[in-house]
């Protein structure tokens, strides 16, 4: 299998068996963002040595604006995409398989886990993995220790509070906070 089809079949929700070959290629793809997360996790970068390395783990040009604060882990790197002026914050984990995307203007705060895998409820297939993208619309702040599951959108403008647990969308230009994350505020 090549790597285009097998981003492409994650992207799509595709149910990745356990012991397949699409599993297989998981493992393949995860020994090279770990790698990349090494080097930069590994030594001190210049802004632009950390946007190379983010280049390199994403397979794309990473657009202007873009900082990041080591350290900084992903599962994938290749299913990450990112808007201008993106900030990630230090000990972010991306699990990206199923695709992450920042818009324009996010803000990651410390510690935040965007995870885009679910295993499989049955045990007996609780080693397969069901994949759903998350996508942060322009200009969301997501707070230190946030988590934020498979298949959620954050609308425009929206907050999501340090340590919320985003198990359901969230609309425009509102503030969730708690476990699970629910609406305190609108932003007017």
């Amino acid at each position: 299998m090549e790597r285009t089809e097998y981003l492409k079949r994650l992207l799509a929700g595709e149910t990745v068996e356990a012991g397949s070959e699409m599993h297989l290629m998981m493992h393949d793809m995860s020994q090279d963002a770990i790698r990349i997360c090494m080097d930069i996790n590994g030594t001190y970068h210049a802004p632009g040595e950390l946007a190379a390395l983010m280049s390199e783990l994403t397979g794309r040009p990473v657009p202007e604006g873009f900082a990041l604060f080591p350290p900084f882990n992903a599962d994938c790197g290749k299913n990450i995409f990112l808007g201008k002026n993106v900030f990630i914050n230090s000990g972010c984990k991306f699990q990206d398989q199923g695709g992450i995307y920042l818009s324009d203007g996010c803000l990651i705060g410390h510690n935040v886990v965007l995870a885009t895998l679910n295993h499989h409820l049955d045990p007996a297939q609780r080693g397969s993995m069901v994949p759903k993208s998350i996508r942060l619309g322009s200009d969301v702040w997501v707070g230190s220790g946030a988590i934020i599951l498979p298949g959620i959108t954050i609308g425009d403008g929206a907050v999501v509070a340090a340590g919320a647990v985003v198990t359901k969308d969230v609309a425009a230009r509102t503030v969730v906070a708690g476990n699970p994350a629910r609406v305190i505020k609108r932003i007017e």
